[in-house]
């Protein structure tokens, strides 16, 4: 059964592949700039994709900010239930 994918998960997530802290995540920075290498970004998006969001790796690489990667998140799982869809 899914997950449910919420922003603060989604921030906690980042972070534990940055090694922050949540709060320390800057939803503006982009990926790469913030050190997500190519394996980071594919053990993110298992997790994603487990909690019901249907995107692939392309997805993402097209976006340049967190922010762009949770609002697809949010856009590709909205209607299933399975996530807060509150505005960053």
């Amino acid at each position: 059964m899914p997950g449910q994918l919420t922003l603060d998960g989604f921030r906690a997530d980042l972070a534990e592949c940055l090694f922050l802290l949540p709060g320390e995540v800057d939803l503006a920075e982009s990926p790469l700039d913030a050190g997500l290498d190519s394996l980071r970004i594919v053990s993110l998006l298992e997790r994603w994709q487990a909690a019901g969001a249907e995107v692939s790796f392309v997805d993402l690489a097209e976006r340049t900010s967190f922010a762009q990667w949770w609002q697809l998140l949010t856009e590709r799982i909205r209607g299933a239930g399975h996530a807060d869809v509150r505005d960053v």
